[in-house]
């Protein structure tokens, strides 16, 4: 549970390795396993959460960083654990949820539908990728869920927004923070780092804003600063 008034945020992914030099810890964390079971070992083993998780800390270090562990050894899951994920976040109160994939199937968008209704009537918001390679994703592309679409020429520290067939959705850079002496195309980049970076982004512009609960009123905040 969110143990203080700073903006919680669950980061879906693989986990995290902590300490980590851009990520000295988090306030907590779960597994939750394909076969339904949960267990309490988040370690990433494949690195993609704790740079969404580091991503996500540099843009706002005062936030409180839960990690729900989905994925193992590859970027893999099914949408029930993806529900269950959100659910966790949405029974502990947890503010924010970043959730840097999704699913392309549409036909999946019907089993998210009432885990996002939940998260809207409990205040909890979702982050997540809107389009990837020119194909919509879930819950990204759903009604009540902010959408992030990446664009390299966004400033890091700054979100834009766009207007879509299926309604406003943010802009974030792809990009990490740099690596020194790295160009930054070779470093990683991606969808992922872009939802990463809005979450960040969102839970800085949040801190002083309690009664900002749903993805309407964020994107409200974001045009409002835009």
């Amino acid at each position: 549970m969110p143990t203080s008034d700073r903006v919680s945020i669950a980061v879906v992914d693989s986990g995290v390795h902590v300490p980590h030099p851009h990520l000295p810890g988090v306030a907590g964390g779960v597994t939750l396993e394909l076969e339904g079971g949960t267990s309490d070992d988040f370690v990433d083993r494949i690195g993609h959460g704790t740079a969404a998780a580091s991503a996500i800390h540099e843009k706002a270090p005062e936030a409180e960083l839960w990690a729900v562990k989905v994925f193992e050894r590859e970027l893999a899951t099914s949408t029930a654990v993806l529900v269950r994920a959100i659910d966790w976040a949405v029974e502990r109160g947890i503010r924010l949820v970043n959730m840097s994939l999704g699913t392309p199937n549409r036909l999946r968008a019907p089993e998210l539908g009432p885990a996002i209704e939940r998260a809207f009537h409990a205040g909890t918001v979702i982050v997540s990728a809107h389009e990837h390679e020119g194909a919509l994703w879930y819950p990204g592309a759903l009604p009540g869920v902010v959408g992030v679409v990446a664009d390299p020429e966004q400033p890091r520290d700054e979100l834009g927004l766009v207007e879509l067939p299926r309604g406003t959705a943010v802009v974030a850079s792809p990009y990490p923070r740099p690596i020194p002496g790295v160009p930054v195309e070779r470093n990683l980049y991606g969808i992922s780092f872009a939802v990463a970076n809005a979450t960040g982004l969102i839970a800085r512009a949040l801190r002083d804003e309690p009664d900002v609960q749903s993805a309407a009123a964020v994107i409200d905040l974001v045009r409002a600063r835009v």
